[in-house]
């Protein structure tokens, strides 16, 4: 037997209006493989006035998202305005009321987890958020339920479709990167503001709740390291091809032996031959790796209405089981009061470093001495070569540098910085070893 559930939505943008969609098509499909029903009865809206699905009757939209929340007929509040002002007010105002919460929204999550989920704790109500990551690709309940016998040694992953497409772009089309943003942009793949997609951030609050339910503990934010793809240019890119790589914007999540827990978001270089290096578009995917499961790959659309609203409503059921048969709190909560994040600059890679350098004798000579005075190990140099041009100037020194420490890196390149021969901060991109 079904028992219908209420659902309150806050927000009915492009998410909000798939859901609704989802519901309206596949309702029965649901009730049959679920044994629950849900049925949306309240909808805060910021501007009442705005055109909406002519399907949906106008009597469920409100101006007041405390009217969701306070409503009778609403058992699950689905949080979809994005922010973390409101947002949280919202959340922390179901949690109170005892109805559960579906929201998509990573920020929030990744920085004020840590109140809301003691709040869920304190109020014996789950927050599910499948959405927050990686659009329709179910990667929470695998890392949370299917690999629950196994200790999580690494999640590595491509997972912001914006960044993704505009390198992409740079790569294929050979695009500068102000001209790739803004063909993204026309297509609908940026928003107007696309600042927290291209400087990593977005990226970023994904990884870190990855790496919240793979360990345990709340993680925050000001204790790792992400960098964008703003300063990508096409001659890395052209390196890159030319040494077989091609650069991602890619999170790193990674266990040591002693437990420190590496978390990192920046564009890399990745082995053309490691299937991450085919992730294009606004696709994502996610590498897990299992001390029991071994190597998983997940794949999927990141973004859009469609694959979110897919994962929305596969938290609503979720909810409303929880609902439904009065069960225990089926949430994710943290299970360890603090973990240890590892200092970027402990972190060691090998290294792609380009240098704006003049013309002149003994340049590699100089750079290559600093470095091997730093105990840095130089696995090759390059410069760009143009077939039409061949006794033109160069600009451009490259240097493959064996594994190191990045915090010895970062001094090193400091001190470099001092060369006369040297004109600007060099450019570096972590070489990602995926195998």
């Amino acid at each position: 037997m079904s028992k219908t559930l209420g659902i309150g939505l806050a927000g009915f943008g492009t998410v909000g209006t798939g859901v609704w969609e989802t519901l309206e098509r596949n309702g029965e499909l649901i009730t049959s493989r679920s044994e629950v029903r849900a049925a949306v009865k309240r909808i805060a809206v910021r501007d009442i006035s705005k055109p909406r699905l002519k399907s949906v009757p106008t009597d469920l939209f409100t101006p007041d998202w405390e009217q969701v929340v306070a409503d009778d007929t609403v058992d699950i509040v689905i949080e979809l305005i994005g922010g973390t002002t409101t947002a949280f007010d919202i959340v922390a105002a179901a949690l109170q009321a005892k109805k559960p919460v579906v929201t998509g929204n990573k920020a929030l999550l990744a920085e004020r987890g840590r109140e809301l989920f003691a709040l869920s704790r304190e109020m014996n109500t789950p927050i599910y958020f499948e959405a927050a990551v990686a659009g329709g690709i179910p990667i929470i309940k695998a890392v949370q339920d299917s690999y629950v016998g196994n200790r999580i040694q690494s999640m590595v992953g491509v997972i912001n479709g914006t960044s993704n497409y505009i390198l992409e772009r740079m790569t294929d089309a050979g695009y500068g990167y102000e001209e790739a943003l803004a063909e993204a942009q026309q297509l609908g793949y940026a928003e107007a503001d696309p600042t927290l997609d291209v400087n990593g951030w977005d990226a970023a609050h994904k990884a870190i709740l990855l790496a919240t339910l793979a360990y345990g503990f709340i993680i925050d934010a000001d204790k790792i390291y992400v960098r964008g793809i703003e300063r990508v240019r096409a001659i890395d890119i052209n390196f890159a091809k030319q040494l077989g790589f091609v650069v991602k914007l890619l999170c790193v999540v990674h266990e040591h032996p002693d437990g420190t827990i590496e978390l990192r978001t920046q564009p890399s270089f990745i082995p053309q031959s490691h299937v991450l290096s085919s992730v294009n578009g606004v696709f994502n995917a996610v590498a897990v790796r299992g001390d029991t499961a071994g190597e998983s790959l997940f794949y999927g659309r990141g973004a859009g209405k469609d694959p979110t609203a897919s994962s929305v409503v596969a938290d609503i059921v979720a909810a409303c089981h929880n609902k439904t048969y009065d069960n225990s709190h089926q949430g994710f909560l943290p299970y360890k009061d603090t973990g240890n994040i590892m200092d970027i600059e402990d972190t060691e890679t090998p290294y792609y470093v380009r240098f704006d350098v003049n013309d002149e004798p003994g340049v590699i000579a100089k750079i290559a001495t600093a470095l091997a005075d730093a105990g840095i190990g130089v696995a090759g140099t390059h410069s760009p070569v143009n077939a039409e041009e061949p006794d033109a100037d160069f600009v451009d020194m490259v240097f493959q540098l064996h594994t190191c420490k990045f915090g010895l890196l970062k001094k090193t390149l400091k001190n470099l910085e001092s060369l006369s021969c040297v004109n600007s901060r060099p450019v570096v991109f972590r070489i990602e070893n995926l195998g």
